[in-house]
């Protein structure tokens, strides 16, 4: 039953962003940029019972992914700028997040080794 319900909350907010961005563009942006996704999540989990060790651990996640989304963000943006197609945007920004997770981990590994120990 909960995954219905998930999935009919989660279609909606969807449709309600889609209609909020083809209207009004920017205030789409904004809305879309709450981190909506993530506070459902944890409701989500805090409803089916899962401890608060495990949706702290999810938001440490969703801030590690923060900065990976900006770039993602950034090069898409850049891209449709430059008058690129929304697929090919799309595939650069993707293929930015996966660079900058890697290397975000690499320098975190490198921090801990290097200084904490």
């Amino acid at each position: 039953m909960y995954v219905i319900i998930k999935i009919f909350v989660s279609a909606l907010i969807i449709a309600l962003v889609t209609e909020i961005s083809r209207r009004f563009p920017t205030y789409g942006g904004i809305v879309a940029a709450l981190p909506l996704v993530s506070l459902l999540s944890m409701i989500w989990l805090h409803i089916q019972g899962e401890h608060t060790s495990t949706i702290n651990k999810f938001a440490l996640g969703v801030l590690w992914g923060f900065p990976a989304t900006a770039i993602l963000l950034l090069i898409v943006y850049t891209c449709l700028k430059n008058s690129l197609h929304l697929v090919v945007s799309i595939g650069f920004g993707i293929g930015g997040w996966f660079m900058f997770v890697f290397l975000q981990e690499l320098t975190i590994k490198y921090v801990k080794n290097s200084f904490l120990n």
